[in-house]
Order: structure tokens, then C-alpha cells, then sequence
């Protein structure tokens, strides 16, 4: 039985005995809320939506779970939105343990387990993709968007703002640690919804912090913490690299006893490392030390978390994603260095994530104080190192002092470190955007007029009437585009039945998606290879390929095999050394079909204007894959990519959804059909952790 039991509600309709359910839940639970969020049920379980602003570690998902129970009860269904997909993976087995698995379902874009249940944990771009289709008819009838400060994120925050511009029968609970001034959204949520929206605010944390600049090396200040009882200790990274290399290193250090070994050992019995990285985690495992990055297949960083939560590892290295709420104990953060790359520019931390990252540290019930340690810059502790070690001969440093790096570093001190404490959080901006995805969504609304709501969503959407003209000129190209490639199609007024203007292409199969800007390139390009040709399925893979992201880190290992065969083979002809560096600099990574992919999209964008800011990206790596029928791991190992198995497995995904859901049923022959068979049994081999672990719930509950 599930420790939260929706049964025991005699009259569900009676708000006041489902809260009195839930209460007693928590006593039994020996769980004394906080005044805060005390205020924030009361005032939820009155139907007012909720703001809760309160500190990382304070309590917030337990208000969520007040509002998932009394969904629960009163047949009403809630979603419980999260910016990443470990958090959603966190959160999803976290309420399967407490409402029952039947009750749960995930849909997360990799993943999908449940999907009819009554309580949905899902990436925010899923709730606002079900907005955009659905809007007002959807069955969403609580929102709670978790980690709501992604609302400023230049990429993603527009999947934050359009539930908030769509659904008007939904009960909406945002929660953030560092929000700023909300006096703006209480106000659109309640235009929205017609009913109150309040704010619940604390700045008490259950658990004080205290903080510390560092200038002690880094293996030796982690030791130090760890023999001081500051464990469990997560080291902050801002690259996948940084935090491999960090926990090799910590190896030569021993953080744990034989007894907890043997302990951590017992766990990992029946743990499947079957990947070629999963020997070095298991290593890594064994030895107390975590390693939790997206480079990481979903199995190893559910692993960790596990075994975080029992309390058996004392030192995670895991790169800033970690510290978005995934539920891993930790009573120190320890920031190896506080700037990071954002995409265009390196800079230091923003407040909102440096406080954010913070807030892991102190367990309440476990802990007294949280530490927070900031890491002086390495050059800086090495120099610090060397006058020390003079001074203790008597002698003055003669070494030249070293200098920071010139390249992607930003400098830092301890009045940086002070002044991240002290800042306000920055203001919350909006990131409203329209891509191709977005007007399929919308304009597919069968009951409704799909072009009077495109323009409504632009007219309402939180931007300046400036970015609003450019928004309404960006959506007619869009459109334009769209119908000019035949994806969609006007219906004239005396031929249509209902509201809807347009009509998707009846030739696009029934779960068609464009996601990718490029989606329309691909749809009419496709159609220009020849079914006949020998190669047509692994130009058809190039194509689908160009038009996705690029997988940095595998197009990295890709140019650097070549690199190194080239190099052999004109140092074996014998050519300078400096020849051949230069015969490198042209070198790049495989792009069979660069020729056709660059003709056809140079056409496209003169058609299409829009398209040129897209741009495609030739590569091969699911078509090499296919064309060798290549296994998972034996490309991993080829590469050398055990560090960032995940982020091929991402490429295979992507590229596995868009060959079946964005390409035309009418351009795919049996040999398509293969190719389609081979990517998703390799998918679902790789990793079906997540749906193993649910039903494995199932099991419990039924037997």
C-alpha cells in the first residue's frame, strides 16, 4: 500500500477532510510542517493559486505533494513540472513510493511511463507542448512548476510562460528560491484563472549556512572536510570533463571505511553496469565517490542518488545540474570555481545560480549548519603553495608566480565569493519565442480557431509591444513556409466544418512532430532522394542528422581519430612537422553528403528567409552506426566516448524520433522500416532503467 492512500477519503468533494487526511499523513510521518508551508496548503486547498518563494531545502515539495493528494482524491489530474529530466526521474520514483505507481506517470521526451495516470512528472516543455495543442480543453487541472526562475532562460524559458498564457482552468503552484519581485505574476495568473493568487514568502532556512573561501589544494581541502564530519560533500563542476578528471583524482584518497565499502558493495550486487563507462563507475562507486553529470546514461545517475539517499557516499562530483533539485543529501558545496560558459560568453555565476547551487547544503534532521566552500582559483593556491614552502626554508620564493589561464577563464576572489552571498537574485525577464513546433501545436486545435489563438498567445504574451511586431512578422513567415511546403493546408471557409482555418498535410502521419527548426527542410528535401539509389536510407539518416544539434563531445572524439591517423600516415611519408600541423587545421568531422545537404538548404532559405539563422550540420554518427551496423558499445569504445555515453545515446534519440515522426510515411521503404527497428531495440537496450524501476513498484504493490 502506498504511504499516502487516497482510499481512506470517505466524501472526496469535502476539501476539509482530504486536508485532514493529509495532516494526520504527517503526523504519522512525525513531519511538522513550517508556517510557510502551513500558509501555502491552507491557501491552496481554498483554490487560490500559490507563489512559493521560500529557501532550497525548505520544504516546497511538500507542499506540492498536499496538492498531488487532493488531485488524487477529487478525480482532478495534476502535472508537476521540472527544467531537467533527472529531476523528473527523481520526483517521478519519489511519488510512485508514496501515491502507488498506477497513480504516477513520467513523460519527459526520452521517457515515457504511465501517461494516463492521474499525477504526471514531466519537463516543462511536455506540459507547454500540451498547452499549445490543447490549451483550455486540456486535462490539467493543477500546474506545479518547480524550479520556476528558468522562466529568464534564454533557450527554454518560453515552456515556463505559455501554460501561463493557455490554461485558464488549471490551478497553478510556481516555486523558486529565488524569484525577485512577483507582484507581476500573481497578477497575470489571476487574470488568467479568475481566482487569487497570493504569495508565501520566507527567507528563514530551516538549516543555516556558513561560508568559506578556500586556498588549501582541492583533494586536500575534500579530505579535510570529510575528516571533519562536513560529508556528504558535493563538488561542483561547470564542465562533464572537470568533473571526471576531479573524481579520478579523489581515487588516492580513501573517504571510506571497509564496512561502509562492504555495504556500498551490497547495494551494487544487482546493479547493471553493462555499458563500456559502467566498469569505472562501478570503481568509482565502490570507493564512496558519486560521479552525477548528462554525460552519464539516466541508470548510473538513478544509481547514485540511491545510494546518496542511504547516506553510503561521501564525496559526488557532479557537474551545476545536480543542484537543481534533485534529492541528493549534502551538507557541504564545495564550488571548484564560480564562473561558467552560458552558450555565448563566460562569465561569473549568476546570483540566482550560485544561491540556487547553495541551497543544497544542511539536511534538515540531519544537520545543524550547511557549508558552503568556494575554491580559490588553482593558480592562485599553487602560488600560495609555493611561498609557504619557501618560507618554511627560510628563503624567499624565487619561482615565477603563475599566471591565471588566458583562454576560458573569468577571475575570481573572495569579494566575488561575498558579493554572490549578499546580491539580489536577478530580475525574472521574459524569453518568449515562436518556432515552427509552436504554430503546429497550435494551429492543430481542432474545436477552436488555431490562427485568432496564435495571435492571442502573441498579444498576451509577456514581451514589449517592440518584440511583439517582430514576434507577429517571425509567426507570418513561419506560416508562410508552412503552407508553401504543403505541411499545412488553408481550408477555404465554404469547405471547412469546423473553426480551424488550416489543416495539417493529411499526407504527415498521425504522431507528427517538428521540433527542429528545420523540420520543413527535411520534409521537402527527403523527397528530392532517390528510393532506388543503394544509399537512400543512409541519406536519408545524413539529412535528418544535419538538421539536429550538434553532439560537441562525440563530433570531438570523431576529428580527433582522424587527426590521429592522419598524423601517422604523413609522418610515415615523411612530411615536416610543421606541414603537418597545418594539414590538420583543415581536418573536421565526417559529413558524407555535405554537397547536397548545402545545395538543397541554400535553395530552402531562398524560399524561406527564416531558415538561414538555423542553419544546418552535416555529421555521421547514426548513419556510420547503421551503415556498419555498429553496436552501442563498440562505438563508444571506438571513440572513446565512455565519459559521454549519454550524450550519444541523446543523438540516437533525437535523431530515432524525428526518422519516425517528422518524416513522411510516403518516403519510407522496408530498409527505412530496418533502420527504425535497429535504432529503437538499441535505444531500449542501452537503458530502460526508469521503466524497470516502476514496474518493479507495480510488482510490490500487487503482490
Amino acid at each position: 500500500m502506498a504511504d499516502l492512500d487516497p482510499g481512506v477519503i470517505s466524501d472526496p468533494s469535502d476539501s476539509s477532510e482530504v486536508l485532514d487526511a493529509f495532516l494526520e499523513y504527517l503526523i504519522e510521518a512525525g513531519i511538522e510542517p513550517y508556517d510557510h508551508q502551513e500558509e501555502a496548503i491552507l491557501e491552496l486547498f481554498e483554490g487560490k493559486n500559490v507563489i512559493l518563494n521560500t529557501p532550497t531545502g525548505s520544504g516546497k515539495s511538500l507542499v506540492a505533494l498536499a496538492l498531488h493528494f487532493r488531485a488524487i482524491c477529487q478525480k482532478r489530474r495534476s502535472f508537476y513540472t521540472v527544467p531537467i529530466k533527472a529531476l523528473a526521474n527523481e520526483k517521478f520514483l519519489s511519488l510512485c513510493a508514496t501515491f502507488g505507481a498506477d497513480n504516477v506517470g513520467m513523460i519527459t521526451g526520452d521517457a515515457t511511463v504511465n501517461a494516463g495516470a492521474p499525477v504526471i512528472c514531466c519537463t516543462a516543455e511536455i506540459l507547454s507542448n500540451l498547452a499549445l495543442r490543447e490549451g483550455s480543453k486540456a486535462r490539467v487541472d493543477e500546474v506545479i512548476m518547480d524550479e520556476f526562475h528558468y522562466y529568464s532562460d534564454h533557450e527554454r524559458g518560453v515552456a515556463w510562460q505559455v501554460p501561463l498564457l493557455t490554461m485558464p482552468q488549471a490551478r497553478f503552484l510556481l516555486m523558486s528560491a529565488t524569484l525577485g519581485d512577483t507582484e507581476f505574476f500573481q497578477r497575470e495568473i489571476t487574470d488568467l484563472t479568475g481566482s487569487e493568487t497570493v504569495l508565501v514568502k520566507s527567507e528563514d532556512r530551516p538549516v543555516p549556512l556558513e561560508f568559506e573561501y578556500s586556498t588549501t589544494a582541492l583533494e586536500d581541502k575534500v579530505e579535510e572536510l570529510v575528516e571533519s564530519g562536513r560529508a556528504p560533500i558535493y563538488l561542483v563542476h561547470f564542465t562533464q570533463l572537470a568533473c571526471a578528471r576531479t573524481a579520478q583524482n579523489l581515487m588516492s584518497r580513501n573517504f571510506c571505511t571497509k564496512g561502509e565499502k562492504a555495504e556500498i558493495a551490497k547495494v551494487l550486487e544487482d546493479a547493471d553496469f553493462k555499458s563500456p563507462y559502467g566498469k569505472e563507475v562501478k570503481k568509482l562507486l565502490r570507493h564512496g565517490l558519486g560521479i552525477h553529470h548528462a554525460g552519464l546514461l539516466p541508470k548510473y545517475r538513478v544509481l547514485v542518488e540511491k545510494l546518496a539517499q542511504r547516506g553510503l557516499l561521501k564525496v559526488i562530483c557532479g557537474t551545476d545540474t545536480l543542484g537543481v533539485g534533485v534529492n541528493v543529501p549534502i551538507t557541504t558545496v564545495l564550488f571548484t570555481q564560480l564562473f561558467k560558459y552560458g552558450g555565448q560568453t563566460t562569465k561569473i555565476l549568476a546570483v540566482r545560480d550560485f544561491r540556487q547551487i547553495s541551497g543544497r547544503a544542511g539536511r534538515r534532521g540531519f544537520d545543524e549548519i550547511g557549508y558552503v566552500v568556494a575554491q580559490a582559483p588553482e593558480y592562485v593556491i599553487e602560488n600560495i603553495k609555493a611561498e609557504e614552502k619557501a618560507a618554511a626554508k627560510g628563503k624567499k620564493s624565487k619561482a615565477q608566480k603563475k599566471r591565471p589561464p588566458e583562454k576560458g577563464f573569468v577571475n575570481w576572489d573572495e569579494k566575488t565569493f561575498l558579493k554572490l552571498q549578499t546580491a539580489p537574485p536577478e530580475k525574472l525577464t521574459s524569453s518568449f519565442n515562436l518556432r515552427h513546433g509552436t504554430l503546429l501545436n497550435v494551429l492543430s486545435r481542432e474545436h477552436e480557431d488555431g490562427c485568432a489563438e496564435l495571435r492571442r498567445l502573441i498579444r498576451v504574451c509577456h514581451e514589449t509591444p517592440v518584440k511583439k511586431k517582430g514576434l507577429r512578422k517571425k509567426a507570418f513567415a513561419l506560416f508562410k513556409g508552412l503552407v508553401e511546403g504543403k505541411v499545412l493546408t488553408i481550408i477555404p471557409e465554404e469547405e471547412r466544418t469546423g473553426p480551424a482555418k488550416v489543416e495539417l498535410n493529411v499526407e504527415l502521419q498521425d504522431d507528427f512532430t517538428m521540433n527542429q527548426a528545420l523540420g520543413l527542410y527535411l520534409i521537402e528535401t527527403v523527397l528530392k532522394l532517390d528510393p532506388e539509389e543503394p544509399k537512400y536510407v543512409l541519406n536519408m539518416l545524413s539529412l535528418i542528422e544535419a538538421i539536429v544539434e550538434d553532439p560537441t563531445a562525440v563530433l570531438r572524439k570523431q576529428t580527433d581519430k582522424i587527426k590521429t591517423a592522419l598524423m601517422a600516415q604523413l609522418k610515415e611519408e615523411g612530411m615536416d612537422y610543421e606541414d603537418r600541423l597545418e594539414a590538420l587545421e583543415e581536418v573536421e568531422h565526417p559529413k558524407p553528403g555535405k554537397d547536397f545537404i548545402y545545395a538543397t538548404y541554400n535553395e530552402f532559405v531562398l524560399a524561406n528567409p527564416w531558415a538561414k539563422e538555423a542553419g544546418v550540420r552535416p555529421k555521421s554518427i547514426v548513419r556510420e552506426m547503421v551503415e556498419d551496423w555498429t553496436s552501442f558499445e563498440d562505438y563508444v569504445k571506438s571513440y572513446q566516448l565512455e565519459r559521454s555515453e549519454a550524450v550519444l545515446l541523446r543523438h540516437l534519440s533525437e535523431v530515432y524520433k524525428v526518422l519516425v515522426q517528422t518524416v513522411p510515411p510516403t518516403a519510407k521503404t522496408e530498409e527505412v522500416a530496418e533502420a527504425e527497428e535497429f535504432l529503437s531495440g538499441m535505444i531500449r537496450q542501452i537503458d530502460s532503467s526508469l521503466i524497470d524501476e516502476w514496474e518493479k513498484l507495480r510488482e510490490m504493490e500487487n503482490s
